[in-house]
């Protein structure tokens, strides 16, 4: 297919395109910006195209694959900002709820247990709240990732049980 035929094919399925991204997203600026994104990934990896496949369904999979990867990074992102005049503030969630006056009390009895745990578990647990993945913390203790996992697991269960009078 040559470059006039795969942008002439590409342009003469826009408005499905636009219907679908539509449906997707339920926003037409959104939706806009899914189609535009769409043809840019088409064009940019036009040569990934395989002559004789179906070319609808390979433009509709990157369309159908960029929302979800959006939609999953948009999922991560627990804050927003919102910019205003001076600067970028940071705009809490409404329904989440925020530590109460009890709450420096709480996480004191908490790190205290952590910290009576034994080396093997505290370890691996202080370092995936730290935010490592499962994998890095394998890779940097030298274990295997199963072990890391179970670890991890069970120092959840034993603070469970040493912290019960605080759950809610």
């Amino acid at each position: 297919m040559t470059q006039i035929q795969f942008n002439n094919a590409l342009l003469g399925l826009q408005d499905k395109l636009h219907y679908y991204a539509l449906s997707l997203t339920a926003d037409k600026e959104r939706a806009n910006d899914l189609l535009q994104e769409t043809f840019l990934k088409a064009l940019t990896y036009r040569e990934k195209f395989t002559q004789n496949t179906n070319f609808k369904a390979w433009i509709y999979t990157i369309m159908k694959n960029t929302f979800i990867n959006d939609y999953r990074r948009n999922v991560k992102t627990k804050n927003t900002f919102e910019g205003t005049n001076n600067d970028f503030h940071l705009n809490f969630s409404k329904d989440k709820i925020y530590p109460g006056p009890d709450s420096f009390y709480s996480s004191k009895e908490i790190n205290k247990s952590i910290n009576a745990l034994e080396n093997e578990y505290k370890v691996p647990f202080t370092m995936f709240l730290e935010g490592y993945k499962y994998k890095e913390i394998a890779d940097q203790l030298d274990l295997p990732l199963g072990t890391v996992k179970s670890r991890i697991f069970f120092t959840r269960k034993k603070l469970e049980k040493s912290l019960n009078e605080y759950a809610v």
